[in-house]
């Protein structure tokens, strides 16, 4: 053990959540260790994609992997895991949650061999594997939402973020069986709209705005501030405004009419901007030691703010436009790196041993030293991959931004995938050390002795 014996709760766990509301550690780890594998898969895309060593539609594949793989998958752990706890109820269905993401896992690795090797026939089958999956995971989350009314910030995002999921993947699926059938004939709109359509709900959709709930909670929270002030008009500028936004925006870009576009993406703009200035202040206010977490909410907050400046005239000019998909042409990297990829990797810098700690060490609390949260992780690989993937994302933006060529892209490129190595390094070590039996079943972990003499082996591991 690395520390003094700790004398309050609140220095390691917060008090208002309910931790034996939470299902088994082995159902969100799973999900987040199936996401680390996604995250590095899409690193190594991004890496070998510019020296032409990836076949297929490598493009296409970075992306599936870093936002279906990697992000939706540590959404889906992370919903499974925090909903309960949050809304004070019990997860609807524990055997459902497995299920999702045996069929998250097939329908992704699938569908991504598919594109990058032209087997577009499959890509119908493992395309409604992924459906299943997050099909699974809004009713089965959804279900237990149900139950907790009346429904807080949080709570009403993430209901809007299961809506957009289950119109993004039927979007998705369509699409992936328009490779090989002419499933939009007679339609009122065209495969290009519905591609834009589909990206747009997903990234602005199921993606920020699982993020802009998660911190509503997260960013007072762990900086021990409360929204006042200013904050109230700004979070009601976002709640309502931004999901209003994301769908009006999606609805112009898959009928083709910039003028709808156009009024969707201020909205989103606005929304995001506002959420910036939110996450900035209680950020500014926080009264507690900066750690992992909080320096990676700041990048996000710099980046979010920046973006909604930078994509402004873009969306003003022509919000349907290919190259504006993301926001500016200049600003897709800052949003997809500097926005999702910090707050989700900051999350999990705090999640992954919290779930460990509340399951290894808080019955001995009171009873023996315990570590504190912050000490189950390396702070100086911590620090590595901050650097790393703060320089890889800096590169990829000015990249992007001033068409400096080939050489940067791969440097950024490269940095970002050393620090994520760097990082799952370092929070597959939180596991491995604190927790082992954690990824295997339990009858295996009780055959290997993992699971005898629990707070015997967690004293142990305390010191």
């Amino acid at each position: 053990m690395a520390g003094e014996p700790v004398v309050s709760t609140m220095s390691v766990i917060p008090a208002d959540v309910e931790t034996d509301k939470q299902p088994p550690m082995t159902v969100p780890l799973r999900h987040f260790v199936v996401g680390l594998g996604f995250l590095l898969a899409a690193a190594v895309v991004s890496v070998l994609d510019p020296l032409g060593a990836v076949p297929g539609q490598a493009s296409l594949a970075h992306r599936h992997l870093l936002l279906a793989g990697w992000v939706c998958v540590t959404i889906a752990g992370a919903m499974t895991q925090f909903v309960p706890v949050w809304s004070g109820t019990t997860l609807h269905s524990e055997r459902l949650a497995r299920l999702q993401l045996w069929l998250l896992t097939a329908g992704l690795v699938g569908f991504v061999v598919g594109l990058l090797f032209g087997l577009y026939d499959v890509l119908p089958v493992f395309g409604g594997l992924l459906l299943a999956g997050f099909w699974t995971l809004a009713y089965n989350v959804g279900r237990t939402l149900f139950g907790t009314r009346p429904w807080d910030v949080t709570e009403r995002h993430f209901a809007v973020a299961l809506g957009f999921f289950l119109v993004v993947t039927t979007f998705g699926l369509l699409l992936a069986v328009g490779y090989t059938r002419p499933v939009l004939d007679g339609l009122p709109f065209d495969r290009s709209g519905l591609r834009t359509a589909h990206a747009t709900l997903a990234v602005f959709g199921v993606v920020l705005t699982t993020v802009f709930g998660a911190l509503y909670q997260l960013g007072t929270m762990f900086t021990q501030s409360e929204l006042h002030g200013v904050d109230a008009p700004l979070k009601r500028v976002e709640a309502v405004g931004y999901p209003l936004g994301v769908v009006v925006l999606a609805g112009g870009r898959l009928f083709g009419t910039p003028a709808v576009a156009r009024v969707g993406g201020l909205l989103v703009v606005a929304g995001l901007f506002a959420f910036g200035v939110v996450l900035a202040r209680r950020l500014v206010e926080s009264t507690v030691e900066w750690n992992p977490m909080l320096r990676r909410y700041a990048v996000a907050a710099v980046a979010m703010l920046s973006w909604a400046v930078l994509t402004t005239p873009a969306w003003l000019a022509d919000p349907t436009a290919p190259s504006a998909l993301f926001g500016a042409p200049s600003a897709a990297s800052l949003l997809l790196f500097g926005v999702v990829g910090f707050v989700v990797l900051g999350t999990l810098y705090h999640v992954v041993p919290f779930i460990v700690w509340v399951d290894r060490y808080s019955d001995l609390l009171g009873l023996a030293d315990v570590p504190m949260i912050d000490d189950l992780y390396d702070g100086r690989l911590a620090r590595v991959d901050f650097v790393a993937i703060l320089s890889g994302t800096a590169l990829l933006v000015a990249t992007e931004a001033l068409s400096l060529g080939s050489a940067p892209t791969l440097l950024g490129g490269s940095l970002w995938l050393v620090g994520v190595v760097t990082f799952v390094v370092n929070v597959a070590s939180v596991i491995r050390r604190h927790s082992p039996e954690a990824l295997l079943p339990s009858r295996l972990s009780e055959a290997l002795g993992l699971r005898d003499g629990d707070d015997e082996a967690a004293t142990d591991a305390a010191e």
